[in-house]
Parts: structure tokens; C-alpha cells; sequence
């Protein structure tokens, strides 16, 4: 295994880093004007969103489309630059977020380039080789059958019904507000022989699940995958970015979905090779104690790692799994997150779902293989497509990481291993996945593709799916979570600390990103509700029962807990919320078959309830008798994220008190400018200003990083009756941390009462509240008198 110490991308990493949303609504000059503020409030690194320009009007950068240019609607690379040149004056250096594995499929089509010229030329176009595309799965044109076309899920209704509505201009097709170049010697024909004779496919949207033969982003049919593992790709798709890097303009990256690459670690390698070790993360979703692989030359994960151990040892885990049960009594349904997991994975992979069209892929491709002799014939498709469905509904985490030609991992081959009973084709799909049936063009493409195909079941069958069905308690289904698996113990929390600090002390860690479905706030609030399942779901009945017939219980304790979490929330973000929910749970609506009678009451009883006189301010008074709770988890929750090993990475506007929700909502613009008053107005906290305890928590943990105080790892563990609801650890000889957990129930059984924590010889002053002790033990109770958490430093 590679030690942390021979990783040279931890030599330069942040101290802490700062996310911020680069869009329209705040561009390179917004973060620019920002950077004062943001080194007074003690980062080291801005984190910025995607910079390469993209689809107008993006608030995420994801969708790129030229990667030849810095965003001009971000200001361009003069307005990166002077930004750079900002952050420098300041002690700051900058991370761009990099989108290696796909690009926008845009309206209209001729804004991304390269894609111009495959739909114009076809699959001998130089630039065929950017794209993911099975030419073989569907007939090429008239003239040229045996080639292939690209098919294009795009119109409003089948074909026929809208060929009135297709209009030849010149060289170009068009259909309202989308254009296609026509291949070369085709103009002037009849519109129904000029469409046969295109290197392309029109065909009616909701097609695009089971016939598109591109890979996506997942199932988004406008985000086209790159082939980055071809050197050509990589350098025509990276060239400014690492020119910027070259010029010290950027200083490390964040890799976007690397999952989906067909050879990560090939890739990465690519990177480093071509940066010199610059300081690199990666968005790795690790699913329960599932481990980044120890040959990625990367400084580790972005963070969703730390999530669920920071949440999950200030979740209470026994009164989650009493909730579970309240919930199940009341939906009147055997719920179960695990099994939801599997039914959704399963859902994705079926003939006619989502993902059915990369499972048919993979089909063929085992067909191509197994008429590569004779040893290996006669497998039925439909039998290779059930033990794929098998296969990818079952797999326990994102993919394998196997590469062609090299043994497989351990972890690999434990979830690919046959069960004994596993018929000939189950055995077949399993060694090709694990790349043990020899090399071969279609072996090494059906064991990366495998992967690939495995990482985008997960993330949409269980993500996407499952997390907004099983709705017990929310705050658990977050990206990273393991529902079936609620709350950390305290020594599973300092395990997995001391892990990641020998490991990779360089991995970010975070609580709120802009792929969270509830921001670190909103699920602080939530996490009380473990600690009091038999109130939570009398109360949850008691709204039911005044809000009127309720045509669906799931969909009730999501609409709860989603006002709660946010409180108060506004009608607008309510309503887009619980929308999307409903239709990425996929059990009432969807997106591709959205249900208008049941998506008509649910707008209806939304309302209702927000203006129902008698309903608000019980929702009110419940959310402020959980208020004095949910402020230990949240204040506990932002100490244990800025002092646990690794680096934190604050998200835009979490200084202070967020409770936000499932993107859009999660990707506005934050007033920098606001909170930079604040902190210079009074850093110190006011008694009860949960926003000022924090942002001086934040800022004074975050200076503390700066200086180079922290130190080794170390547990600490209380002596008393309430021993259990402290989580503490020290930093080196000369800080110790130390955070409340279960504040409900430590005040029902009484508070700290008699119970102590043993300071180390010296004289310790708490950084966030200037109060003084001696070494020996303290009282709790005394320790925490104004704050649920302290920060303490010897010699200060």
C-alpha cells in the first residue's frame, strides 16, 4: 500500500478551502471582490465550480462546451487571472473543479464544436474519437448501414408527429430551437430521404432509456461522455487548464465523477505525470467502510466520507432505528432503506428503465466476445441480460476497479465472486467483469465498461431513487450515506479519524456541498429527531391529521421533515423540493411519466398546509423546542469538520447557519459581502446567535489551521454517567477539541452532572470563549457552560 507520506500530492495541500458557486449571478470579479473576506476568514485555498465555458445560464458549470476557453459568461481568463493575482496578494491560491468525463449535448447543437462535426461527418470524423458512442447499435444511413449512427433523443414526439415541424435552412436542419449540420451532399433532398442519409438519428425523447447508444451522465440525455483515456482527448480537453496550472494560475484540482471514467487511476496518473503532483481530490462516493483505492495518486476524496461520520456520531442510532419503525407502522408498508437500494438498482436496470439502454450495451458486447470462439458460444442474450441485471442490482458499492491485464483487487473479487449455484453465463459475466477470460478488444471494453455502467446504476438507483422513498429520516439519505447503517459510535468516529490520518491526511472533508440534498444545518435539526422518535411521529401524524386526507404517507413525512429542516421555508422552495423528490422517488410520478392528478394534489396540500392558520405555528413551535438541539448539533458538527484530520472544505455561506435543500435551491448566489460585515462588525458571538457562535467558531478553528497548530491524532474520553455524549480529541500536545453529541438525551438524563474530562498538565485556554483552565480534570458542565463545544489551547 502507498503510504501518505510517499504521496507528493499531500505536500502542498490547503489548510482549508472555501467552495464557491461560480455562475452568471457571481462571476470571477464577485470572487475577486470576495477574497479580503475570505482570507480574514482563515482559508487557504478557493474552491472554484467548473471554469471552462459552458451552457448559458449555468448555475453548476457541469455542461461544458468548448474546452479551449476560460468562461466568458464567468468574465474569461483576464477576470480568472486577476482573481488569481487577488487571491495571491492575500496568501490564497485557487482549485478548479475539472469535468473529465463528459460535455453538453447543448441547444442549439453547433455550440459544441467537436460534436458539430461527428453529426456532420459521421463516425470518420477526427473527432469520433472524443465520444462514447456505440456506432453499431443502430443502421447507419441508407447508404452506409454497416457504419453506424448516433441517435438523438430530442424531439417532443415520435418522429412522424412531428416532421412538419423539421425544417431544412441551407446546411442546417433545424427543429425549433435545435440545428443539425447536414452530411456533406445531402441538401436539396426530400426531407423523409435527406433524414436516411444523416449520420444521426432524430427520434422522440422518451426513447433515449432504451435506445440511446451514447453514454450520458448518468441518464441526463444533454451530457454526452469523453472519451478521456484517449491522450489526444485528454490533452485537447485539459490544454488550458494545465496551462493555467503551468503559469500558476491554478494551483490543484477536484475531480468531477471519476467513476465514470473508464480507467481512474489511468487517468489520474495522466494528471499528476502532467501537473507534478499537483494537489488533486476526487469526487469518490465510498459506500459503507468501503476504502479508496491506496494506487490513486490523488490526496483523497472530496469529503462525502467525512460526512457520514461526522452526522453519524451525532445521530443517535437506536432511536433512528425506533423512528424506522415508527415509520413503518405509519406508511403501513415492510419499508426498508437496504431493500429499497436493491429495488431501485434493480429499476434502472430492467428492459424499459432508466439505465436499460447501457445494460443492452453491455449485452452486445458479451455477444461480440463470445463469437470470438467457439469455447465461449451459445450464450443466450436474454440469459447474459438477467445475469447482468443480477449482477448490477446486487454489486455493494459504486464499481470495481479493475484494469485490464492486472490481477483484480480483493474487493473486486469478493463481489464478483459466483455463488455456488450460479449457472454458465453467471459465471461468464463475473470473469469478464473481473477481466480473468484473457485480453481482447471486447474484453478489456466490457471490463471498464462494466464498471462504468455499475457506478451509474448506484448513483441513480439508490442516490437518485431510494433516498427519496425510504423518508424516516432524512437527514440519512445523503449522498455517501448508508441509510441501513444509522449512527457512528464515538470510537468508530476516532477509528476512522486515525485512519485518515495516516492514509490521507490531504483528503478534503465536508458537510454541505452543492451536491448535498440537505445542507449541514438542515440536517443537524433533522438528527434531533432521532433522539425523540415517539414525539416526531406523534407530531408527524398530528400534521397529517391537520393538513386533510393525504393520499400518500411516504410523501407526508417527506413534506414534514423537508419544513422543518428549512423552517421557515418559502412557498416557491417548497414546492420545487418536494417536487423533485416525488419524482426522482419514481413511486407515484416521474420525470419521464410525471402524474398530473397526484402531482396536482400534492401542489394543493403544500399550500394548504403553509396556509393552514392552525398548522404553522405547530410547525413553528416544534421546530422551536428542537432549536436549543439542533444548535449543539450544528455548532458540534462544524468543530468536529474543521479540527477531524484532513482538510475541510467550507461551503459557500456555511460560516453562519444554512438550511438549504436539493439542488437548485443549494447553488444560489451567497452574499459575501453581508458576511464580511459581520465578521468585521463582531467576531464574537452573541449568547443565543447561533449565526455569530458560529462564523467565530469557523473563523477561529480556521486561523488555528493556518498558524500550523494542529498536530497528531489523538482520542480523549470523558469519566462519568454521560460519558457517551462527549466526542473530544487532541491535536498535537497543544489543542484539544471537544463537541457535545445526543443533546436530548443528555438533557433528559440530567445534563453532565458529575462528569469530567482530564485536561493534560498545563494551562489551557478555550479559544472561543478567552475562559482559562488548569491541567487535571474539568466538569463538563462546567467546560460547557456557554457553548456545546470548546476549542482549547495550551499555553495561549
Amino acid at each position: 500500500m502507498t503510504s501518505a507520506a510517499a504521496r507528493p500530492e499531500t505536500a502542498d495541500a490547503p489548510t482549508a478551502s472555501y467552495r464557491l458557486q461560480l455562475q452568471p449571478g457571481f462571476t470571477f470579479d464577485d470572487a475577486r471582490r470576495a477574497v479580503p473576506y475570505l482570507a480574514a476568514l482563515g482559508v487557504s485555498h478557493l474552491h472554484l465550480s467548473p471554469l471552462l465555458e459552458a451552457v448559458a445560464g449555468s448555475t453548476h458549470g457541469y455542461d461544458t462546451l468548448d474546452h479551449s476557453r476560460i468562461s466568458e459568461q464567468l468574465g474569461g481568463e483576464g477576470a480568472l487571472r486577476a482573481l488569481a493575482a487577488e487571491a495571491a496578494a492575500h496568501g490564497l491560491a485557487l482549485i478548479a473543479d475539472v469535468v473529465p468525463n463528459h460535455m453538453a449535448l447543448p441547444v442549439p447543437e453547433r455550440l459544441n464544436g467537436p460534436l458539430w462535426q461527428v453529426l456532420k461527418n459521421g463516425p470518420d470524423d477526427p473527432f469520433a474519437a472524443w465520444f462514447d458512442i456505440d456506432w453499431g447499435a443502430q443502421p447507419g444511413p441508407v447508404d452506409a448501414p454497416e457504419r453506424g449512427r448516433l441517435l438523438l433523443p430530442l424531439l417532443g414526439d415520435r418522429l412522424g408527429a412531428v416532421l412538419g415541424q423539421l425544417v431544412v435552412d441551407g446546411e442546417v436542419l433545424r427543429y425549433h430551437e435545435h440545428e443539425f449540420p447536414l452530411r456533406p451532399g445531402t441538401e436539396g433532398l426530400p426531407l423523409a430521404e435527406l433524414l436516411e442519409r444523416q449520420w444521426y438519428r432524430l427520434c422522440w425523447w422518451q426513447l433515449a432509456d432504451e435506445q440511446v447508444n451514447y453514454r450520458r451522465f448518468f441518464t441526463v440525455n444533454d451530457l454526452i461522455a469523453v472519451r478521456v483515456e484517449v491522450p489526444e482527448v485528454f490533452e485537447a480537453t485539459h490544454g488550458v487548464l494545465l496551462r493555467l496550472h503551468r503559469e500558476g494560475v491554478l494551483a490543484g484540482f477536484r475531480i468531477d465523477h471519476p467513476d465514470g471514467l473508464a480507467d481512474p487511476r489511468g487517468y489520474l496518473r495522466r494528471l499528476a505525470e502532467a501537473t507534478g503532483g499537483a494537489y488533486t481530490v476526487v469526487e469518490k462516493i465510498l459506500t459503507g467502510d468501503e476504502a479508496l483505492p491506496a494506487d490513486w495518486p490523488c490526496a483523497g476524496t472530496t469529503g462525502y466520507d467525512a460526512l457520514r461520520r461526522i452526522d453519524g456520531v451525532l445521530t443517535d442510532r437506536r432511536g433512528a432505528e425506533k423512528l424506522f419503525a415508527a415509520y413503518r407502522r405509519d406508511v403501513g408498508e415492510a419499508a426498508d432503506p437496504a431493500a429499497a437500494g436493491r429495488a431501485g438498482r434493480a429499476e434502472m436496470v430492467a428492459p424499459g428503465g432508466a439505465l436499460a439502454a447501457e445494460t443492452d450495451r453491455l449485452v452486445r458486447l458479451v455477444g461480440r466476445i463470445c463469437a470470438e470462439g467457439p469455447e465461449l458460444a451459445d450464450h443466450s442474450p436474454l440469459a447474459v441480460r438477467r445475469a447482468l441485471e443480477g449482477l448490477l442490482t446486487g454489486y455493494p458499492v459504486y464499481r470495481p476497479y479493475v484494469v485490464p491485464g492486472e490481477p483484480a483487487p480483493l474487493e473486486a473479487r469478493q463481489a464478483l465472486a459466483a455463488p455456488v449455484d450460479a449457472s454458465d453465463t453467471e459465471l461468464l459475466v463475473r470473469a469478464l467483469a473481473l477481466g480473468s477470460l484473457g485480453r481482447s478488444a471486447a474484453r478489456d471494453e466490457f471490463c471498464r465498461r462494466f464498471a462504468q455502467t455499475a457506478s451509474a446504476v448506484a448513483a441513480k438507483g439508490v442516490e437518485d431513487t431510494a433516498f427519496y422513498r425510504f423518508n424516516a429520516l432524512l437527514s440519512l439519505n445523503e449522498v455517501g450515506g448508508l441509510p441501513e447503517r444509522p449512527g457512528v459510535s464515538v470510537d468508530e468516529f476516532h477509528r476512522w479519524c486515525a485512519d485518515q490520518e495516516r492514509l490521507w491526511p490531504g483528503a478534503m472533508t465536508a458537510l454541505s456541498t452543492h451536491d448535498t440534498k440537505r445542507s449541514a444545518d438542515a440536517r443537524a435539526r433533522l438528527a434531533v429527531l432521532a433522539e425523540l422518535p415517539e414525539v416526531w411521529a406523534a407530531e408527524c401524524a398530528a400534521w397529517t391529521l391537520a393538513a386533510g386526507p393525504c393520499a400518500d404517507r411516504p410523501t407526508a413525512w417527506l413534506l414534514w421533515q423537508t419544513l422543518l429542516a428549512a423552517w421557515p421555508l418559502p412557498e416557491d422552495r417548497l414546492l420545487a423540493v418536494v417536487l423533485k423528490s416525488v419524482r426522482e422517488a419514481k413511486r407515484r410520478t416521474s420525470w419521464k411519466a410525471p402524474d398530473a392528478g397526484f402531482e396536482g394534489w400534492l401542489e394543493r396540500y403544500a399550500r394548504e398546509a403553509l396556509a393552514n392558520p392552525g398548522l404553522c405555528p405547530r410547525i413553528a413551535g416544534f421546530a422551536g423546542l428542537i432549536a436549543p438541539f439542533a444548535r449543539v448539533n450544528s455548532l458540534s458538527a462544524t468543530l468536529l469538520h474543521l479540527l477531524a484530520p484532513g482538510v475541510p472544505d467550507v461551503f459557500q455561506g456555511g460560516e453562519e447557519p444554512l438550511y438549504t435543500l436539493v439542488d437548485p435551491d443549494n447553488r444560489a448566489p451567497v452574499d459575501l459581502g453581508a458576511l464580511a460585515v459581520r465578521l468585521t462588525d463582531s467576531p464574537e458571538p452573541r449568547p443565543g446567535d447561533l449565526a455569530r457562535e458560529k462564523l467565530h467558531l469557523t473563523t477561529t478553528a480556521l486561523h488555528l489551521r493556518r498558524a500550523g497548530e494542529l498536530g497528531s491524532y489523538r482520542p480523549l474520553a470523558a469519566d462519568g454517567p454521560a460519558a457517551e455524549h462527549l466526542v473530544a480529541f487532541g491535536r498535537g500536545e497543544r489543542v484539544l477539541s471537544a463537541a457535545t453529541r445526543l443533546p436530548y438525551g443528555l438533557h433528559r438524563a440530567g445534563g453532565w452532572r458529575e462528569t469530567v474530562l482530564e485536561l493534560p498538565p498545563g494551562r489551557w485556554t478555550d479559544l472561543l470563549t478567552e475562559r482559562r483552565f488548569t491541567g487535571g480534570p474539568v466538569e463538563l458542565s462546567y467546560l460547557f457552560r456557554q457553548l456545546p463545544v470548546a476549542l482549547l489551547s495550551e499555553g495561549s
